[in-house]
């Protein structure tokens, strides 16, 4: 029976390519994210079995656990992708938005992971990836908040797995650098054309499953 990954913000982006890659290996999937037309439109493009829950994980990752446990699916596999960023000097920023920002990249990160991860220690195998970033290794002017939800991420991942070393349960925290994606208009940072050592979606997610395939932290 093919094991069931559940991947957040899977519409576009790195997300994307591991419900591509992900479904390519064999996977059953369970695609999350807010716009459910670009879910359905993925879920026809790949080869194996998907399951389409739209859900807006600032208002609603608490609901997400009851929603595929209505699909009567186990969730095997858990990819923490979704999350957003916001560039500008935090004085002029929105606080309702940093609030969205904090919920998305920090608190539905928790909640899933508080909602899935259970299970699959009780089953002693699967895991959980994480989408980190660089960007949680410093702070970061005028990305203040988004550098602190990854900061959050990181070091949130690196103790679960700590937690759970010598079991069949993997936590892999993926930390990608500038990688090309509706990310920069969404955070109004448009410059990434000049930034050097940018990585393209798919070679993040086919070096993270390698990652995760040896075990890596």
């Amino acid at each position: 029976m093919p094991e069931t990954a559940l991947i957040t913000g899977a519409s576009s982006g790195i997300g994307e390519q591991f419900a591509r890659q992900l479904s390519a290996r064999g996977h059953d999937l369970i695609l999350v994210a807010r716009r459910e037309d670009r879910l359905r439109k993925l879920a026809d493009e790949l080869p194996g079995t998907a399951h389409v829950v739209p859900c807006d994980l600032a208002r609603e990752a608490d609901q997400l656990h009851g929603r595929v446990s209505e699909l009567g699916l186990d969730v095997d596999l858990l990819v923490n992708n979704a999350g957003f960023g916001t560039y500008g000097p935090f004085v002029d920023g929105d606080s309702a938005r940093d609030a969205d920002e904090i919920r998305v990249n920090c608190e539905a990160l928790v909640t899933l992971t508080h909602a899935f991860l259970p299970a699959i220690v009780e089953r002693d195998r699967g895991g959980v990836i994480n989408i980190c970033s660089t960007a949680g290794f410093q702070p970061i002017p005028y990305e203040a908040i988004y550098a602190a939800t990854k900061a959050f991420a990181l070091s949130f991942t690196e103790a679960l797995s700590e937690e759970l070393r010598g079991s069949g349960v993997r936590v892999l925290a993926v930390n990608p650098g500038p990688v090309p994606t509706e990310w920069q208009a969404v955070a109004g940072h448009d410059d990434l054309p000049s930034v050097p050592g940018k990585i393209e979606a798919d070679q993040v997610v086919a070096e993270s499953l390698a990652a995760y395939d040896r075990g890596r932290r």
